[in-house]
């Protein structure tokens, strides 16, 4: 009798919560506002909607409101958030959101990913994913089945269109979650050692070209960010990136994202072309979000022209970062050979820092090591400075290259990397 009655009490607050959503859109309407621009005014409206249904249910002629707040936010979430996924893109502690089919709402939290209680209608996802690309500017159809966008928030939207993904079109929004904006964050966080942290700020102020490398959702992006906030003030920052991800502070900074060919198949813009006019635009650095493709080449060749650089990359390890570099430029067309790129990139990149997860689901710094442009039968040779070993990221006996670049900086490498070699640094854990 109570699951009845409880039942019946949500079922009341469905059709009543639906009635208030009609009005409020109604008034949104009338007043012209934008409700994603405009959430504020949609709350004020929302606010005086509810009220007046209160004031009503003292005569007995409505259903009072059981919880005005509640109603509220829910009013507010429908109308200028995205609904039933809003409560999850407020949560700090939720990082990712994926929908495999309506029924099947998938939640990430630190690291560990969990199956919500959501239940959700197939015209509910296609309503969200069009009120999602409507802020974005970008589009999906038959002719462009796959779509990466930004939301409002920072938050990136990744979709699959049913007919590629079998059954229902795939959804995942990667959430913008600022926990480190520098990095000695980082730290602070049990990343790794202030030894390493302070290493890595000393490179990135030297002019290093520092690679990040990791799997999926072991920070790569929030390294990047914290790297080149430690980009000295007086530099101008170029970023190149397929949808804008980086944020960090500093006062000469061009981000730039690509676009995807419009209605006609033209317009686009590859990630390969923004790094190609990056150069044009007198960079003191440059940025690339994510390496994927044939854009390594363009990277490689203005780090080896003498632009210090910095990206990120999907590898397993440092050396297979490496590796990986020196295959991707191979797509770019026949007349590239490994002949050329292999001691290309021994000579351009300089460092490679290699992320990954720990048993916990605590993102971890596992390797930095040093490329220092020596080539054995076509194989880079790398010499690790910091190792992860035994659950402690370990001082190694590596050096890093171009100690030049340091002493132009004022910077006393050996003295930064004096500690003996064999001492664990313990990183504060987080649970």
């Amino acid at each position: 009798m109570a699951i009845t009655t409880a039942g019946r009490h949500a079922q009341t607050r469905s059709v009543l919560v639906d009635l208030l959503d009609e009005r409020v859109r109604d008034l949104v309407r009338r007043e012209g506002v934008d409700p994603q621009r405009d959430a504020g005014v949609v709350r004020r409206i929302a606010e005086g909607v509810v009220r007046a249904h209160d004031e009503r249910s003292l005569t007995g002629q409505v259903e009072p409101v059981p919880d005005v707040e509640v109603v509220v936010g829910e009013l507010v979430a429908r109308v200028a958030g995205f609904g039933p996924l809003q409560e999850f893109l407020d949560d700090p502690e939720v990082e990712e959101i994926w929908i495999n089919d309506p029924s099947r709402v998938f939640v990430a939290r630190r690291g560990r990913h969990e199956l919500t209680n959501l239940m959700l209608s197939a015209a509910q996802v296609t309503e969200l994913v069009e009120r999602m690309l409507k802020s974005s500017g970008r589009r999906l159809d038959l002719s462009q089945p796959f779509v990466d966008a930004m939301l409002p928030e920072g938050h990136r939207l990744h979709v699959v269109l049913e007919g590629i993904s079998r059954g229902f079109s795939a959804v995942n929004i990667r959430k913008f979650v600022l926990r480190a904006a520098r990095v000695a964050d980082l730290v602070e966080l049990g990343s790794m050692t202030p030894r390493a942290a302070g290493f890595l700020e000393a490179s990135v102020r030297a002019g290093l070209n520092i690679m990040v490398a990791g799997g999926t959702q072991t920070g790569k992006t929030t390294m990047l960010n914290c790297l080149a906030a430690a980009i000295p003030g007086g530099e101008r920052i170029v970023s190149v990136e397929e949808v804008f991800e980086l944020r960090f502070p500093h006062p000469d900074w061009v981000p730039m994202q690509t676009r995807q060919s419009g209605l006609e198949g033209t317009g686009e813009i590859r990630l390969r072309d923004l790094v190609k006019e990056s150069l044009r635009m007198r960079p003191s650095r440059l940025i690339v979000g994510e390496v994927r493709a044939e854009e390594c080449l363009d990277l490689l060749l203005a780090l080896n022209a003498g632009l210090p650089g910095m990206g990120t990359l999907h590898a397993n390890s440092a050396r297979e970062a490496l590796v990986k570099m020196c295959t991707l430029p191979l797509l770019a067309g026949e007349n590239i050979s490994a002949r050329f790129v292999v001691p290309t990139v021994a000579s351009s990149v300089d460092l490679v820092v290699h992320l990954g997860l720990d048993q916990h689901g605590v993102r971890r710094v596992n390797e930095i090591v040093a490329v220092p442009g020596r080539v054995e039968n076509d194989v880079i040779e790398v010499e690790p400075i910091f190792e992860r070993r035994g659950g402690d990221l370990r001082r190694t006996r590596g050096m890093p290259p171009r100690v030049e670049l340091y002493e132009r900086a004022g910077i006393d490498v050996h003295a930064l990397l004096a500690e003996p070699a064999t001492a664990p640094e313990q990183g504060r854990e987080v649970s």
